[in-house]
């Protein structure tokens, strides 16, 4: 019986193997794996004729997809891993004793085990160098570049973005280019040391026995002035005076409990003040609120009061024209970006919850008003004019659940993306899906429309999203050309 089941698992390798190498030899393809198909089911034929000169030839057979995989790949134990990892563990049965006696020896070896058992060396000797190689390749950082940045070089007049005071922290990465750089220099190296303790604030947003497993509490907060301006994990928004410490004023959306929410977290809010106005009535200045059950709420940046003027009495509600039900399925959990005169916000999902997600799309609102300006969906990326009442944007688009940076200047936004969900399931992916997934997409922000599309891994079946706000930089080439560029972690 042994026997027969591990023919038959070989054959099964084997025929699939063949027909898959056939077809990828007829695109143009790596040979490889025809012949491996081939190599199986030979393998699967001396199994079940029990003869023991099969494991030679497996380990043989193991040597040789060894070292196609080293030459296709190099030591990269996460490439080398799905090419052998297979052959490595049929191998590790094939030297079993429970297998190894379900060999017959021939007449001329006088059926003696013992040479049943010599046979078996060479599958164990290339057994033992695979692993060398695998320990090898996960201890080896092929991608590892070694250099040094020169720290004799100062740029003049560097471009932070924005006009943000020197000791002020205006947007989550301090501007819109998210360089999260501060020129502060009273702290330095050689004093942080003795940094000591000015005040203590506590949020009181404590995790309840009813909450999601993730929830956490991530928030940057923003300094304007001599005021903080921090979220916490149930979407309270609050402001504290940056020198003593002392609660300004707190705002709690009454975000109720959802089992289904994946996420529960907040990783900033959004200020924004009228460069074109000199008044200081209210709402002249706002904090923009993302909350867990997919609100975008407007406050008085002073009196943490609903800006009645925004959207429906202060809320922007990001459900609308979602494909399904979003409670709990979708929401947003980073801040939005102020620019150009508008609010622009995405949305988290819920990976790998279910096959009919929400959109991904990202949408830009009259930052005044919180009238829809224009939604550019991955999944329809021409039709970026707001979509009327009756339509919904595309389920399982690629979404962005993290940062986006802006850049006035050049009147684009730069949106990273993660992937469709489920985010392990290759298959119905479309071609705006194989392009849109886990990239960064520059979008105008006047119209929406796709400016650039710069994709991190094709086909991402690893759920590898683009998890960080891209940092805008002026890059000075070897000729004096001084040039705009994007960093994306």
């Amino acid at each position: 019986m042994i026997n027969l089941l591990t023919s038959g698992l070989l054959a099964l390798i084997g025929l699939a193997l063949s027909v898959g190498g056939a077809w990828l030899i007829a695109v143009g393809g790596s040979w490889y794996y025809a012949l491996a198909g081939l190599a199986f089911l030979l393998a699967a034929y001396l199994s079940f004729a029990r003869k023991p000169v099969l494991l030679p030839f497996y380990g043989a057979f193991l040597l040789a997809s060894l070292a196609w995989a080293v030459w296709e790949t190099g030591f990269d134990w996460w490439q080398l891993a799905p090419r052998g990892g297979l052959i490595v563990v049929i191998g590790l049965w094939l030297i079993t004793p429970v297998f190894r006696k379900t060999l017959v020896a021939a007449p001329k070896d006088n059926g003696s085990p013992e040479t049943n058992v010599k046979r078996s060396f060479v599958l164990e000797g290339s057994i033992v160098i695979a692993v060398i190689v695998a320990v090898y390749s996960m201890l080896n950082n092929p991608n590892e570049i070694e250099g040094n940045l020169p720290s004799d070089v100062v740029a003049e007049n560097p471009q932070f973005g924005g006009t943000v005071p020197d000791g002020d922290w205006h947007q989550y990465g301090r501007t819109p280019y998210g360089q999260r750089y501060s020129p502060l220099d009273q702290i330095t190296t050689e004093n942080v040391a003795s940094l000591e303790q000015a005040w203590v604030y506590q949020t009181g947003d404590l995790k309840r026995a009813s909450d999601v497993p993730e929830t956490t509490y991530q928030v940057t907060p923003l300094k304007v002035g001599e005021t903080l301006y921090l979220c916490t994990p149930h979407s309270w928004a609050i402001a504290i005076d940056a020198k003593t410490g002392q609660e300004k004023w707190k705002f709690d959306p009454g975000v109720p409990e959802n089992p289904d929410r994946q996420h529960q977290t907040c990783r900033g809010v959004t200020y924004y003040k009228d460069p074109a106005t000199t008044e200081t009535g209210p709402c002249t200045e706002r904090v923009f609120l993302p909350t867990s059950d997919a609100r975008l709420i407007a406050l008085d940046a002073r009196t943490g009061e609903v800006c009645p003027s925004f959207g429906d009495e202060g809320t922007v509600h990001l459900e609308t024209n979602m494909p399904y039900n979003p409670a709990g399925y979708y929401y947003s959990t980073s801040p939005p970006v102020a620019a150009d005169g508008k609010i622009i916000i995405g949305g988290a999902v819920n990976d790998n919850y279910s096959t009919k997600s929400q959109s991904g799309v990202i949408r830009a609102y009259d930052i005044n008003t919180g009238a829809l300006v224009w939604n550019w969906d991955s999944g329809n990326p021409e039709q970026t004019e707001p979509i009327p009442d009756d339509q919904t944007y595309t389920a399982n688009s690629p979404n962005s659940w993290s940062v986006s940076s802006a850049d006035e200047k050049l009147g684009m936004i730069y949106v990273p993306l993660g992937n469709k969900v489920p985010d392990q399931l290759g298959m119905n992916r479309d071609e705006n899906v194989e392009t849109y997934s886990s990239s960064i997409v520059a979008l105008s922000l006047e119209t929406g429309q796709v400016q650039w599309v710069r994709q991190t891994v094709h086909h991402d079946l690893w759920d590898m999203d683009v998890p960080a706000q891209p940092a805008l930089l002026d890059i000075t080439t070897p000729d004096g050309e001084t040039v705009p560029a994007l960093v994306g972690p």
